[in-house]
């Protein structure tokens, strides 16, 4: 960024957002700002055009992240969250976008953008299920390829499900006790609030629930 550029850079979040608005009226369905974060959700197809301006006109060269929600019992269920930030003025801006339909969810790769998305998409792939159109290897990066099922997805059980693949690898359902998901909303103490010997869904006995003395 040039000194002439650096001085008309915006100064806050809040006019970056401004900017964008104004350059794609069409394109932000909404926008929120919470405590000097801004947050706009856009059309699913204007997403990557609307990235591609972030990076080129307002300077966003860092692509911290990118995650998935599942608003599973929703329509769209899918909804991706990219967070971006401009390296010189330190602004930070969210971009989100919900994908339509639930069967195969289907993003614009920005990798052409960031290389950084590589692992990002890939990572979203694997874990929700989301595939990524024009991403140079959409391959799983954390379960081994064949693996049938996603595991970030509410309809996946924490306990996991039964695969194989042959020659490769197996998974069973784990029993949960003693695992940090086996909670329950107690006044007791830890070992009540994380019993060491119950599954999900199974209620402790009510000699249990001891307050803290």
């Amino acid at each position: 960024m040039s000194v002439d550029s650096q001085a008309q850079a915006p100064k806050d979040a809040a006019e970056i957002a401004a900017k964008v608005r104004a350059r794609f009226p069409e394109a932000v369905l909404s926008g929120t700002s919470f405590r000097g974060e801004e947050t706009l959700s856009l059309k699913l197809d204007a997403l990557h055009e609307v990235a591609k301006f972030c990076r080129d006109g307002l300077d966003f060269d860092y692509l911290v992240d990118i995650s998935s929600l599942d608003h599973l019992g929703e329509d769209p269920r899918f909804e991706l969250v990219y967070e971006l930030y401009a390296m010189e003025t330190g602004v930070h801006l969210r971009l989100k976008a919900l994908i339509p339909g639930d069967v195969d969810p289907v993003g614009p790769s920005v990798t052409d953008l960031w290389p950084t998305a590589d692992w990002h998409e890939r990572e979203i792939y694997d874990m929700m299920g989301i595939r990524f159109d024009g991403h140079p290897n959409l391959c799983r990066i954390l379960m081994w390829e064949g693996y049938p099922f996603h595991p970030l997805r509410k309809d996946f059980p924490l306990e996991g499900k039964p695969s194989e693949v042959a020659e490769v690898a197996f998974t069973a359902a784990a029993p949960l006790a003693g695992g940090p998901f086996v909670t329950v909303p107690t006044n007791g103490i830890t070992d009540v609030r994380e019993p060491r010997a119950r599954r999900a869904g199974d209620e402790p006995p009510p000699g249990k629930f001891l307050a803290e003395s």
